[in-house]
């Protein structure tokens, strides 16, 4: 048995809808931000299916996943197609000239057995924790490259 596991962030950032939605449409760039990722590769052939690698502390888990619904400068929604289970999407909120809202929520399965664990351990609340400090990289990361354009 398995149960999946859900965590939403966001971050607010000031600047264009047109430039946080240039960065994260170009999934490549998440290691820039995202501290577990290791790598993000899109397939030539299939530009909707990317391969991912996770790496952090000698455990490393692979997965690819597919964009399963897009609306420019609105929502890119996904779902793992083998490996790691996994699944979410990043929302877009435009805030005309007081910036955009970047919302993140990811969810992943897991046995039972190590969510009960992680419920003992707190361990979600750190996943989540992660998540933010991953939101607060991009908000940097988004600004920096805004000023450097």
């Amino acid at each position: 048995m398995s149960d999946w596991l859900e965590h939403t962030v966001q971050v607010e950032i000031p600047t264009t809808i047109e430039h946080v939605w240039a960065l994260w449409s170009d999934l490549e760039q998440m290691p820039n931000w995202m501290k577990w990722i290791d790598s993000v590769k899109v397939r030539p052939d299939n530009p909707d299916l990317s391969v991912w690698k996770l790496a952090s502390g000698g455990f490393e888990f692979s997965w690819q996943s597919k964009i399963v619904r897009q609306i420019h400068h609105q929502i890119i929604q996904w779902e793992s197609v083998d490996g790691l289970p996994n699944k979410g999407a990043i929302r877009f909120y435009d805030r005309g000239a007081e910036g955009s809202i970047v919302k993140l929520t990811v969810a992943y399965s897991v046995p039972t057995v190590i969510r009960q664990l992680m419920d003992g351990l707190a361990l979600g609340k750190v996943v989540e924790s992660s998540l933010q400090a991953d939101m607060n990289r991009f908000r940097d990361y988004a600004l920096k490259d805004a000023r450097s354009s």
